[in-house]
């Protein structure tokens, strides 16, 4: 069994950041599971940036500005003194990762370069080309390497384990290699494990590693997952695939055209055009298409076009090198010459685990903290600016690390040496009697039938019936999911096995979203209710919760959104 301080759980950007602050502590024992190579988590997938008042394109800006722009992009359904504080600590560490080494793309006066990114007043988005999450993960790695962090990579988590008291006592993860249950004891554990967007199967920007694991954990360890109805569509994911095009195709100037070749933009938001919100852009498209006005019809291999042909070909090629490649590969479009098809795709979880404490990063669980897109502080609301995930993720990811710190300075190690042993003698069993089954509903069937009617019926555009239809067919499946059969007994790298635990994790917070979206009778950001089209701030300027009796039946719940000097008015651009 092992035994660690602190341990983390998942490998972008807030889980390293965690890590390297933890490990940063003299004679604290870190160490870090994920259930793949480190620096292939989704925070290398993001492209356009991270946000942070630098000045050094816009002298003009202020935090101020960042803080009210954040506010607003929310739908007013942030929380203010979170918002605060994670928007005041975005310049230091942008800072540190420049000094950490990421090669940041450069002004003339060789300064941190900023571009403009969508629902912004200045362009603060610090970036690498198309690739800043990438240097910024690879950097962050280098870092915990050096600080001596423990990777455990290709291990899984099953389960995070309680003590009598009530707090954490470390966790069960499976060793793919190996083919084992692992017992790992720690005195805290920092949840960092990314998005669900896999809920949503094919039409998403995300990896397929996005299964809501670590929500899911804290969800049956206790914790409440905090506003799961905000799911971002980002507005242009490619045509066919759902894969990312970055908002810095529009940020350094692209166009969105209908198929009448209109920048139908103007009608949505006349003002910013395409650098409105990405609810508000995604809306948009969506309306295009289904007035008649998108290529190819209205169904789901409808599309309108993103075109930087009138961008110089430097500039695509220095900036946007990325996003051609994708291009052509996917869609045989090269946007020098041929404009790209779009649609909006499932790109990021607004809600997750909640933080009950923002500045130690703490869940209701003690010893137990989460962050990045796995965890709801709540500073993105019912909608999340482009280029603040990445800052979301370092800001507190680094916060998760202190309060991890703090935890362990002023608590000492449990003996969890029984309750690891039961959760691990549970799951060995539980592996054994799964992958025996020779009969049973495919697993992969469950999977693709919940990716369907999330997307057809808790998608964009939501309403109530065909939600609770969707509640229905969610239920069915957690019901198959209960004997369903994976097909594979052998132990090394047994994916079938693990594919089965990430289809249990996306259906417990899928089940988590659609009662959620249920609740909110209002449209508000990213949430859109075609029978409640307004937002109604006497009923709903509150947070969902969604928590596990002890039944074992879903409580759906709210708490009150912080306002400190920002009261919601109508949201324009």
């Amino acid at each position: 069994m092992e035994q660690f301080d602190v341990l983390v759980v998942g490998s972008g950007g807030a889980g390293q950041r965690a890590a390297l602050e933890a490990a940063s502590r003299e004679g604290l024992r870190v160490a870090l599971i994920t259930k793949i190579y480190p620096t292939r988590s989704a925070t290398a997938m993001a492209q356009g940036g991270i946000n942070g008042v630098l000045n050094n394109v816009a002298k003009e800006d202020t935090i101020e500005d960042h803080i009210f722009d954040t506010v607003k992009g929310s739908d007013y359904l942030g929380d203010q003194d979170a918002i605060e504080f994670f928007i005041s600590r975005c310049p230091e560490c942008i800072k540190e990762l420049d000094y950490f080494g990421a090669p940041f793309s450069r002004t003339n006066e060789n300064k941190i370069a900023q571009r403009n990114f969508g629902g912004q007043a200045y362009p603060r988005t610090c970036y690498s080309a198309d690739k800043t999450g990438h240097v910024i993960e690879h950097t962050l790695y280098e870092q915990c390497l050096k600080h001596n962090v423990q990777f455990l990579q290709e291990w899984y988590l099953l389960d995070i384990v309680k003590v009598a008291d009530g707090s954490v006592g470390g966790v069960v993860a499976w060793n793919m290699k190996e083919g084992r249950v692992e017992k790992i004891a720690a005195t805290a554990v920092v949840i960092a494990t990314g998005g669900a967007g896999r809920m949503f199967w094919t039409r998403t920007s995300n990896p397929y590693l996005s299964t809501g694991d670590g929500m899911a954990a804290c969800f049956r360890a206790g914790c409440a997952l905090k506003d799961p109805e905000m799911v971002q569509f980002h507005p242009t994911g490619l045509g066919k695939s759902g894969i990312l095009m970055s908002e810095a195709v529009r940020g350094e100037g692209g166009y969105l055209l209908n198929n009448k070749g209109e920048r139908f933009m103007a009608k949505y938001a006349p003002s910013k055009m395409e650098l409105a919100p990405r609810d508000v852009v995604a809306k948009a498209i969506e309306t295009e298409i289904a007035e008649g006005r998108g290529f190819g019809g209205t169904g789901l291999d409808a599309y309108v076009v993103a075109d930087v042909r009138h961008l110089s070909k430097e500039v695509i090629l220095e900036k946007l090198h990325g996003i051609r490649d994708l291009a052509i590969t996917f869609e045989h479009a090269d946007p020098l010459v041929q404009p790209i098809p779009v649609r909006p795709t499932c790109h990021y979880s607004m809600g997750g685990i909640d933080v009950k404490d923002f500045k130690t990063c703490a869940t209701v669980v003690p010893g137990l903290f989460a962050a990045g897109e796995a965890a709801c502080v709540s500073v993105h609301g019912a909608n999340r600016l482009g280029g603040n995930s990445l800052a979301d993720a370092v800001v507190f990811g680094k916060v998760a690390g202190e309060g991890a710190i703090a935890y362990v300075e002023n608590n000492s190690a449990k003996n969890a040496e029984k309750a690891l042993n039961d959760a691990a003698n549970a799951w060995e069993a539980k592996f054994k009697e799964v992958t025996s089954r020779t009969e049973g509903r495919p697993i992969a069937e469950i999977r693709d039938e919940m990716a369907l009617a999330m997307w057809n019926k808790v998608g964009i555009f939501r309403e109530a019936s065909k939600m609770e239809e969707a509640l229905a067919t969610l239920n069915k499946l957690i019901e198959e999911y209960k004997t369903c059969y994976v097909g594979d007994s052998n132990r090394t790298f047994n994916m079938a096995f693990v594919n089965y635990v990430e289809v249990g994790s996306l259906l417990t917070v899928a089940k988590a979203v659609v009662l959620g979206a249920l609740r909110r009778k209002e449209s508000r950001g990213s949430h859109l209710r075609e029978d409640f089209t307004k937002r109604d701030d006497a009923n709903f300027l509150n947070h969902t919760l969604i928590s596990l009796g002890e039944d074992g039946e879903y409580q759906v719940g709210q708490s009150d959104v912080v306002i400190t000097r920002f009261e919601p008015k109508e949201r324009t651009y």
